[in-house]
């Protein structure tokens, strides 16, 4: 069998137990057999490497399997997600529409994991009693993964049956961060085009620059809300939302009775999760606080080293504050992020979509402070108040000191200092170009590096184990020949990370947010950003084939909480753009650190307009979004019309929509009138009988109507006939 193949496999369990007492370890692993064999599920064991297990997964029921495709449908069909109601023969459902390998993978994923209750395993890794399940992870398609990067990096744009494809590998969650990103890089040309000219012909700081950016980010996002529609209609994902599954870790305080349904539901009281939501208010205060003050420290160095000390060593000593950055900013992040994290954990959230979108939204709070904070104390800090601030940097002189020959070396000056006009422009580039070539680099070449070294080390250690006589590699000593190949890339697919694709959602938003904010300063920004998009969509693909575990696949229909960050850094782009167009407007020179120049009520008024602006172009953009019809519509309407003229026919039969049938015309003789008459004097008839029984069908009803007609017509239109 080829290398490549999976034998079958759906899924692989690593079960590790170099920590467990042997006799716990074989009743877990037991209680584990037991579990997956109770819900249909197939399985092989074989060993892993150091004190672990592989347990290799397929369906064994093919009952049971249909059974849960089907029980997934109809959920789909009660939610309003699906707009018709599936077959009721399971096996029917199948047949009618085909499984993608998404929604076979996703569907066995939650028969594993799923609680007892609801029909699943109920194996979750590394909590209760499957501390010893270290992961649950579908193998690689090697054959798909190496066709799918080569198609890639052949093309420009993508296709929407790319993304079709990657939705019925990957499922739709992977698949809408691949459309946004496709998007995202399609809108960014023509912004690329006009930066361009614009760095040519206005320069820095232009106001038509700021205009044009400031549409492009509204129509951007607008048209992104409409595309994530077209999107979950054609995927047939629009309204999975709704569908939330309770989180396990959810504690209710009381159970009442539905008054609708009349089940038996937990609670938790709103009253009371907004109470400790509110605790968000002293966290962002914390955050904002933390890494502020050491972003504003380090700098303050920066700023001292390279502009005030003019002792030895001075080009090695301006490293020292982006060294400090490297170390304390993640390391602090770390420590907030892990506060967030609790803090989400009190609010006590029902579901996990309200868990993680929550949990969002204060990682973003993280994320913008350290992304942003740097620029903006330069344009709003430096630029504008350098020359009040300098004079008392002279608290910094501690860096410098151990390396200066004398006392004038530290010293700020007093009066007439000079701010470096280029500084903000430099720093911008350095957060759009340089620091997304290094983010390439921690993303895809250093865990390559990684990888690559910890295997040469396993190789090498495999290497001495044989020169002393031992087996060539503990874990293969008992590989068949013919599964040798398959384990062994098994084994090394249990090493790896697992892909979280919020980390990318988060990169793209975080680029955005330098676009909208910050791109008047450098016009070339969008330039650098359709580049590296145009490498990141298939550095990402790389990423998911080669440097992580396959997904397990998800479905969403949309981007989640980010939708609303990017809502949110447009409307702050077109304030932080204005602010910067007005104290930029002398030539691009600014303020040149002394308020003086600067007119409150100017910038605020600025400010003001350019804000409403911004609120009236949205308004319009979205207007002008939602009278365009596109393809999802269209299949939208398409599929409710289908589903009505079906129940009509259904319900009415099937020429409920043709003409009334002929009726067998009964000639009117003498005698039928005789025989009406006496039908009619052995019962008792009302006026509404009579009423109703001089014409018997449409036909008659017809022929009496042209009758009149032909009497009642005056005489000039009966010449003209």
């Amino acid at each position: 069998m080829a290398v490549h193949s999976n034998f079958g496999v759906d899924y692989v369990i690593t079960y590790r137990f170099a920590d467990t007492d042997s006799v716990e370890a074989r009743d877990g692993f037991t209680s584990l057999m037991q579990a997956l064999a109770r819900v249909g599920l197939a399985t092989e064991v074989r060993n892993g490497d150091n004190c672990s297990l592989l347990v290799f997964v397929k369906v064994g029921s093919q009952k049971r399997f249909a059974s849960e495709v089907y029980r997934s449908r109809v959920k789909d069909w009660l939610h309003g997600v699906r707009p018709a109601e599936p077959a009721r023969e399971t096996q029917s459902t199948l047949e009618g529409q085909s499984l993608t390998e998404a929604e076979r993978f996703r569907i066995i994923h939650h028969l594993i994991t799923s609680p007892r209750e609801e029909g699943g395993a109920g194996i979750i890794p590394k909590e209760g009693q499957w501390k010893n399940v270290e992961s649950v992870f579908p193998l690689h398609d090697h054959t798909f993964n190496k066709e799918w990067i080569k198609k890639w990096s052949t093309m420009t744009f993508l296709k929407v049956e790319d993304l079709d494809q990657i939705r019925d590998r990957f499922g739709e969650k992977i698949a809408y961060y691949f459309a946004f990103t496709q998007s995202y890089f399609t809108f960014l040309i023509f912004p690329a085009v006009f930066g361009f000219a614009a760095w040519v012909i206005l320069g820095y700081f232009s106001p038509v620059y700021a205009v044009v950016n400031g549409l492009w980010c509204v129509t951007f996002v607008e048209y992104w809300k409409r595309q994530e529609i077209d999107l979950g209609v054609r995927w047939g994902v629009k309204g999975v939302a709704a569908i939330q599954e309770k989180r396990r870790d959810f504690k209710h305080e009381k159970e009442v009775r539905d008054p609708v349904t009349g089940e038996i539901v937990q609670i938790f009281p709103a009253t009371k999760r907004l109470g400790r939501q509110l605790l968000q208010v002293p966290f962002a205060i914390l955050a904002t606080l933390a890494l502020g003050t050491l972003i504003a420290t380090c700098f303050g160095i920066e700023i001292f080293l390279s502009e005030v000390y003019n002792g030895p060593g001075q080009s090695l000593l301006v490293f020292l504050p982006t060294g400090l950055l490297t170390t304390l900013v993640p390391t602090l992040t770390t420590l907030l992020t892990s506060i967030a994290t609790r803090l989400n954990d009190y609010e006590n959230w029902e579901t996990s979509e309200n868990y993680e979108s929550a949990l969002t939204q204060k990682i973003f709070v993280l994320n913008f402070i350290t992304s942003y904070l740097p620029i903006f104390l330069t344009a709003f800090v430096y630029v504008p108040l350098g020359g009040l601030v300098v004079p008392y940097l002279d608290v910094f002189n501690l860096t410098a000191r151990p390396f200066a020959e004398n006392e004038k070396q530290l010293q700020t000056p007093q009066t007439g200092f000079v701010i470096n006009p280029s500084r903000l422009r430099k720093q911008v580039f350095y957060f759009t170009v340089t620091a997304q070539v290094v983010n390439f680099a921690l993303e895809t070449i250093v865990p390559y590096v990684k990888r690559r070294s910890f295997s040469k080390y396993q190789e090498m250690k495999s290497d001495r184990a044989a020169k002393k006589g031992g087996a060539s590699s503990g874990e293969t000593i008992d590989d068949l020949p013919e599964e040798a190949g398959f384990l062994k890339r098994v084994r090394k697919e249990a090493e790896l990370d697992v892909y979280d694709v919020t980390t990318d959602l988060r990169e793209m938003v975080i680029q955005f947010g330098y676009l909208s904010l910050f791109s008047v300063v450098w016009p070339l920004t969008p330039v650098s950003f359709v580049v590296n998009n145009w490498v990141e969509l298939r550095s990402d693909a790389v990423k998911i084939c080669v440097e992580m575990q396959r997904p397990t696949p998800l479905r969403a229909d949309s981007i989640g909480p980010w939708l609303d960050s990017l809502g949110f850094l447009t409307w702050l782009g077109s304030i932080t753009t204005a602010a910067l167009v007005y104290l930029f407007s002398n030539d691009g020179l600014g303020p040149d650190g002394t308020p003086a120049s600067i007119q409150g009520w100017a910038l605020l008024s600025t400010v003001f307009f350019s804000e409403h602006v911004y609120l009236l172009v949205r308004w319009g953009v979205h207007l002008a979004v939602s009278k365009m019809d596109s393809p999802g519509m269209e299949k939208e309407r398409a599929e409710r019309f289908m589903v009505r003229k079906r129940y009509l026919q259904d319900a009415l039969g099937q020429d409920v929509v043709d003409v009334p049938p002929d009726h067998t015309e009964e000639k009117i003789t003498r005698a039928s009138l005789e025989e009406d008459a006496r039908q009619s004097s052995l019962r008792t008839t009302s006026p509404q009988d009579h009423f109703w029984s001089r014409q018997r069908s449409w036909e008659e009803s017809a022929k009496v109507g042209a009758n009149l007609i032909e009497k009642m017509a005056p005489k000039e239109s009966k010449k003209q006939q």
